[in-house]
């Protein structure tokens, strides 16, 4: 029999005083759902994140609300980590039906723009991997991706931009707003100093690593944005972690080492596959492990392939930044290569 994973068993778990973990369901997505926090003030609840605007992901939020004595036009305000459809959506539709204020990083200003201009992901993402390689994962990506259209009704902008770090009154509690570029260009996270809880959102994930850059409008170098978001968060005092996928873990500063070891390492790797001959991100790709379990590309499903050499993108990206590796982009395709050592020797010259 299947069991499901605790921490996806649709119903109200409590994780401090007066927050309590919520998981809503992403059917036909293989994290499976996604935590939405709810935080009791005076005034009615504060939630961290709303959900994907989904029939059953409503009625689960129903559920769990009302087993908290709440309804769902009880809630005064959403912060939203960022505008992915599984956390952003539902703050759009239930503000719709109850006027209820949603706040979001400005750096996915320009995501919200982009799919209310009825644009897909799918056509940027498109490019992006015709230009790491990898054609055929672009065209496969297309393909299964044909009956997506967007629903631009979903992407209404938020009452609120947050612009910059700063304080933010719920109730009796003050949570900080921290800007964590990375996952995507205007993720935040949230801190409660007092009570040691760190609302995450995807920038921290307990057993996963996120995903970087999965935006119709990327950053330059998200791996970088992420790399220096992960020291920022760092630097706070450790507290618990409240992801916005899998359970809460007793601590930040644990987790966030392992990320940074992970990507220190996946970058080594990167580096020492282009020194042996790997040329493109798709080439790159190919050759290193994928997820836990240690799969190859080829053996991962379109979208999650397409996420492996667009990250793997995004580490080349980074080293070329770093000038441990150059970046040729000669041709459509760009190429990377080791750099040659005696290239501003004159006596080489």
């Amino acid at each position: 029999m299947n069991i499901p994973p605790a921490w996806t068993e649709p119903t109200a778990e409590q994780v401090a005083e007066g927050v309590f973990r919520i998981p809503l369901p992403l059917p036909n997505d293989a994290l499976r759902a996604v935590n939405v926090y709810l935080i009791r003030t005076p005034d009615g609840p504060v939630c961290v994140d709303a959900g994907w605007a989904l029939e059953e992901s409503r009625r689960a939020l129903d559920a769990s609300l009302h087993g908290l004595g709440h309804e769902v036009g009880d809630i005064t305000r959403f912060l939203v980590t960022h505008a992915h459809r599984d956390h952003y959506t539902q703050a759009v539709t239930v503000r719709r039906e109850f006027g209820t204020r949603v706040s979001l990083g400005i750096g996915d200003r320009d995501a919200i723009e982009y799919f209310n201009s009825g644009k897909s992901v799918v056509d940027s993402q498109y490019r992006r991997l015709v230009e790491a390689g990898a054609a055929d994962l672009a065209e496969g990506w297309r393909t299964e991706s044909a009956d997506h259209s967007v629903e631009t009704e979903l992407w209404d902008g938020p009452d609120e931009w947050l612009d910059g770090d700063g304080d933010i009154a719920i109730g009796g509690r003050t949570l900080t707003a921290l800007a964590t570029p990375g996952h995507t260009r205007g993720h935040y996270v949230f801190a409660d100093a007092a009570s040691g809880l760190l609302f995450s959102g995807d920038h921290v994930l307990p057993t996963i690593t996120p995903s970087i850059g999965f935006e119709p409008v990327p950053s330059p170098l998200p791996l970088s944005d992420f790399l220096s978001s992960l020291a920022k968060v760092r630097a706070l005092p450790d507290m618990m972690l409240l992801p916005a996928h899998g359970p809460a873990a007793t601590s930040t500063h644990q987790r966030i080492d392992e990320l940074l070891a992970h990507h220190d390492e996946r970058l080594r790797v990167c580096e020492d596959l282009v020194a042996g001959g790997c040329r493109t991100a798709a080439e790159v790709a190919a050759e290193i492990p994928w997820t836990r379990r240690g799969f190859a590309l080829s053996s991962l499903d379109v979208f999650n392939a397409m996420l492996a050499v667009l990250e793997t993108d995004a580490h080349l990206k980074l080293l070329a930044a770093q000038q441990r590796l150059e970046r040729c982009t000669d041709s459509s395709v760009p190429s990377y290569h080791v750099p040659n050592p005696h290239l501003n020797d004159p006596e080489e010259r």
